[in-house]
């Protein structure tokens, strides 16, 4: 019966930090029972049962309680497999989604490794105009989650795709991350490259593309600022801050706190 699978994924969390505080009582219960289980209702033929299993997984990411092995050798086999090329056109959108919010509580080499390739692979996906859609308004969080080598290696010609892509949402959602994108990669990368990508999405036929690219150009200039001198930082939830100087700090002590915040962050993108 789904309603009892799906109520049986909501129990997991729980049951896992039991587990877990109980360890030395139950050594290898989570991995042996729990994890194949969640693992297992990701494929589920019901739809609210894949939609529990995948937030009982993210919960288990955030909250810390799979460890590195598990990850690598039973969740991310899994969502390969259902976001392949030739994978049901439901369950890949589905795994997109997932590899996506999961790419920023994985380590970096796990998410590199494992995870990177398949997530450029599909940003070119020609079938499904949804799950390209996905992958653009991502797309800053796994710039942010490889590190710049491997943005600018891999993902940035990935990102000149969809800024040029014959859907306009597609191009809308990349000016909305754009500043994610941007911080992620080299001052000359973002002069040479990035500036003239911009330029082309504030000059786009679609006024919903030129309207949030707009609303971009602020946070995007602000990324060729010295963060040193400008006291610019993103913050964990992807968002643009201005940090005051000790000075200021030590001289307004007592004063309520200046700090302007941009948002910027993909996770923030319609």
């Amino acid at each position: 019966e789904p309603t009892v699978r799906t109520e049986l994924m909501e129990q997991i969390p729980p049951v896992a930090i039991f587990l877990q505080e109980s360890r030395p009582k139950f050594p290898a219960a989570f991995f042996e029972y729990l994890i194949p289980i969640v693992v297992r209702y990701l494929t589920d033929v019901n739809n609210q049962v894949r939609k529990a299993g995948q937030e009982t997984l993210l919960i288990l990411l955030e909250q810390d309680l799979i460890a590195q092995s598990d990850i690598e050798n039973k969740v991310c086999p899994i969502l390969l497999d259902l976001s392949a090329p030739d994978s049901d056109d439901e369950y890949k959108v589905e795994a997109v989604n997932i590899i996506c919010k999961m790419a920023s509580m994985l380590s970096r080499t796990t998410v590199e490794h494992m995870l990177l390739p398949r997530f450029c692979e599909l940003c070119s996906d020609g079938k499904l105009f949804q799950v390209r859609k996905i992958c653009a308004a991502n797309f800053g969080d796994i710039c942010n989650a490889v590190g710049q080598e491997a943005t600018e290696r891999l993902l940035i010609p990935k990102f000149f795709e969809l800024c040029s892509d014959s859907v306009w949402g597609m191009r809308k959602a990349c000016a909305e991350c754009f500043m994610a994108v941007s911080y992620t990669t080299s001052p000359e990368v973002r002069r040479s490259k990035l500036s003239p990508l911009f330029i082309s999405l504030i000059s786009d036929t679609c006024r919903w593309v030129r309207q949030a690219a707009f609303q971009s150009l602020g946070p995007f200039i602000s990324t060729f600022a010295n963060p040193s001198s400008a006291g610019l930082y993103i913050r964990e939830d992807g968002t643009l801050s201005i940090r005051p100087s000790t000075q200021d700090v030590n001289s307004n002590s007592r004063q309520p706190s200046n700090n302007i915040t941009l948002m910027s962050s993909s996770t923030n993108a319609r």
